[in-house]
C-alpha cells in the first residue's frame, strides 16, 4: 500500500493510521514505486486547483489515471476525494481528475458560518458497502471544509450529512468512496476496509472518501 505524497496533506497521519491496523505502507512520489503498490491512498489538504497543479507538476494526474484503469484499489481521503471529480468551482474553478463525474460545489451552509467543522453525523445510504465495515448506518465524523462533491450520478453517492443543508460526505462507485479528517474511536472498524474497495472505470468498481477519514484518526 503507498500513500501519494503530491507535496499536499497529512500523508504522514495516513501512513500511520495504516500501519496501525497492520498494513505495509509507504509514503512516495516515485511513479514505479506507486505503479508497484498493491493499492494507493491519495490524502490532501489545501485547495483544489493548488492540489491538481501539484499532481500535473509530479506527473501522478495521469498516474492515478491510469491505476483507476487498471483496477488498481484507490481510496482518496479529504482533498484526495474532491479531485476525483470533474471539476471544482474553487478559486475561480478548475479540472479534476474526472474520475467520478461531478463537481466540487461550495458548501450552502446559509446564515452559518464556513469552513464547517466539527462533528457531524453522517447517514449511509449502502450500509452493507464493504468499506464501512461494523460502522452502524448513521456515524458522526469530524469534517473541516467549505466544499463538497456533488456527484452527476445519484448511484455514486455513500454518505450524506448535513450543514445548513444536505451535502455529499462519501461517494462510491458501485463499491465505495468518502471525504476529510477525524472520526470517533468506534469509526476505526473501518479502517480494514481500503485494501478491499476500488475506484475502477474498468470493473465498475470505485474507491471511498470521506469528509472525516475512518481510518485516519489524526
Amino acid at each position: 500500500m503507498a500513500v501519494v505524497d503530491y507535496g499536499m496533506g497529512n500523508r504522514r497521519s495516513v501512513e500511520k493510521a495504516l500501519e496501525h491496523i497492520g498494513a505495509r505502507a509507504s509514503v512516495s512520489s516515485d511513479p514505479a514505486r506507486l505503479r508497484a503498490a498493491a493499492g494507493l491512498v491519495v490524502p490532501g489538504v489545501g485547495s483544489f486547483p493548488r492540489g491538481m497543479e501539484s499532481l500535473r507538476e509530479r506527473g501522478l494526474d495521469e498516474l492515478l489515471r491510469e491505476r483507476v484503469a487498471s483496477g488498481v484499489p484507490v481510496l482518496g481521503v479529504c482533498l484526495g476525494l474532491q479531485l476525483a471529480f470533474d471539476s471544482s468551482t474553487e478559486h475561480g474553478g478548475a479540472p479534476g481528475l474526472g474520475i467520478i463525474e461531478g463537481e466540487v460545489r461550495r458548501l450552502e451552509a446559509g446564515s452559518r458560518k464556513l469552513p464547517h467543522i466539527g462533528w457531524t453525523e453522517v447517514r449511509f445510504e449502502r450500509p452493507s458497502s464493504p468499506l464501512l465495515g461494523d460502522l452502524p448506518q448513521r456515524c458522526a465524523f469530524y469534517h473541516v471544509h467549505s466544499f463538497a462533491p456533488v456527484p452527476a450520478r445519484e448511484q455514486d453517492v455513500l454518505g450524506v450529512a448535513e450543514y445548513g443543508a444536505p451535502f455529499v460526505s462519501a461517494v462510491e462507485r458501485a463499491a465505495p468512496s468518502m471525504t476529510p479528517t477525524r472520526s470517533r474511536q468506534r469509526a476505526r472498524g473501518a479502517s480494514r476496509a481500503p485494501a478491499t474497495c476500488t475506484w475502477s472505470t474498468s470493473t465498475g468498481r470505485a474507491a471511498a472518501c470521506l469528509s472525516t477519514c475512518p481510518t485516519c484518526g489524526a
